[in-house]
């Protein structure tokens, strides 16, 4: 079982910066694509970002220059650099990892954060 867990969140003035973590953890020789997706109330939940095990990195244009994904292999995680946020990017921020290597048990299988909240007020 890999476990997901989010933080970070908080919430700030229009303007203000947040850096979300998402920690993966749960089996030896697996490394992690890692990606941030977005739910605003009512709506459908969104691609933010992705880092895969690689080190490729991908933004929804909606973020581009405004985010900063990266990741620490070591501890297998994942940071977002949120800056310039705005009102829209309020949301509820859910992490995804998806184990990948030859000896990793679990390669392909997903595995979703509980969330973490972020609020920005204008």
């Amino acid at each position: 079982q890999v476990h997901v867990v989010e933080s970070g969140g908080g919430s700030v003035q229009a303007g203000g910066s947040l850096r979300l973590s998402c920690a993966a953890s749960g089996y030896l020789y697996c490394s992690y694509d890692m990606t941030w997706y977005r739910q605003a109330p009512g709506k459908e939940r969104e691609f933010v970002s992705e880092i895969d095990s690689g080190g490729s990195i991908s933004y929804a244009d909606s973020v581009k220059g405004r985010f900063t994904i990266s990741h620490d292999n070591a501890k297998s995680t994942v940071y977002l650099q949120m800056n310039s946020l705005k009102p829209e990017d309020t949301a509820m921020y859910y992490c995804k990892a998806v184990p990948r290597g030859l000896y990793c048990p679990r390669t392909g299988d997903v595995y979703w954060g509980q969330g973490t909240q972020v609020t920005v007020s204008s």
